[in-house]
């Protein structure tokens, strides 16, 4: 989610607009409980307000139902002010699972957080489907993008002096964040031939490393460094079942990479009407058959997304509520 807005506001802003984020590093903050990494910002109602109003928007959006969120969706209520939101996550599953709270309580709290947005924007068909299914107003499209440049097939990568050389082919790369939400376990325990390798890190990964010491933990990797174990595997594994969208399965495709993952939302979306990749509830069999799908196939599929595209479908989300001509 951090990536695509930091891409979107870059786009924006080659478009002229002016962009103003408030984040949880202007303010004070907590710890999220069993999410160390990720900070809960402490925002007091009336900073909040003093920002908004030093930046005298054209339009608000909401990106996240978190501590800012309700702040500035207070902010815009209370104004009479229309707001678009976003469900970037799905965080009613990732809560059962790692709380066990049910289902619909939390899908009531983001219903009623979204209620009032003038538009929900999600990712892919499935989420809005699903979405509407549990009465959640008004949702428009949000694609997302890939740079193509960056993340692209590099045979260089696949020699001898490329991230993973020496580990036995072929390669089975997830890349990720180490959490229960992201079900890794599904990828590390498939019996593969050749090799498994994990970029990412997160709160399960001592746990996960102890009790699969034969794959391959590379931490977590970022521009050049990322793009480079992607173009030196294989195939990609993605195991999650939550994720709305999953830009790295747009990476793995741009570096020539096969797919392998679960039929659910997000690389059902992804990979509708392409070969790119196979879709299995045996993830392992999934794997195995993705090895024989051609490179140049995923690469013409992930081509079909763009930075510049996903930019122009925010802005069209926003344009029937922000002042005439702006």
């Amino acid at each position: 989610m951090v990536r695509t807005l930091d891409v979107l506001r870059g786009e924006l802003r080659k478009d002229g607009h002016q962009v103003v984020m408030l984040t949880p590093d202007l303010f004070p903050s907590v710890p999220c409980p069993t999410y160390p990494e990720i900070r809960l910002a402490l925002a007091p109602p009336g900073r909040v307000a003093r920002l908004i109003q030093a930046a005298q928007p054209c339009a608000v959006h909401i990106a996240t139902e978190g501590p800012l969120g309700w702040a500035a969706r207070r902010w815009c209520l209370r104004r009479g002010l229309p707001f678009t939101s976003a469900y970037h996550t799905r965080f009613p599953e990732y809560v059962q699972a790692r709380w066990g709270i049910p289902l619909g309580l939390s899908y009531g709290l983001m219903r009623r957080f979204h209620a009032p947005s003038a538009r929900v924007m999600v990712a892919t068909a499935s989420v809005e489907a699903d979405l509407a299914a549990r009465g959640f107003p008004r949702i428009g499209r949000w694609s997302r993008g890939v740079d193509t440049t960056l993340f692209r097939p590099r045979p260089e990568c696949r020699g001898e002096r490329g991230p993973l050389a020496g580990l036995p082919r072929p390669i089975f790369l997830s890349v990720g964040r180490l959490a229960v939400e992201k079900n890794v376990e599904a990828f590390l325990s498939l019996d593969l031939p050749g090799s498994k390798v994990v970029v990412g890190d997160g709160p399960q990964r001592d746990g996960l490393e102890k009790r699969h010491p034969g794959i391959i933990f590379a931490g977590t990797r970022s521009g050049e460094d990322l793009a480079r174990h992607y173009a030196a595997a294989d195939v990609f594994v993605f195991p999650s079942r939550t994720d709305t969208f999953g830009l790295v399965l747009l990476e793995a495709l741009a570096s020539g990479l096969p797919v392998a993952a679960f039929p659910v939302a997000g690389p059902r979306d992804i990979l509708a009407g392409s070969a790119a990749g196979i879709l299995d509830e045996d993830l392992g069999r999934a794997a195995i058959a993705a090895r024989d799908i051609p490179a140049a196939t995923c690469r013409a599929h992930a081509a079909r997304f763009s930075w510049a595209a996903s930019a122009r479908q925010f802005l069209d989300n926003l344009r029937p509520f922000t002042p005439a001509g702006q």
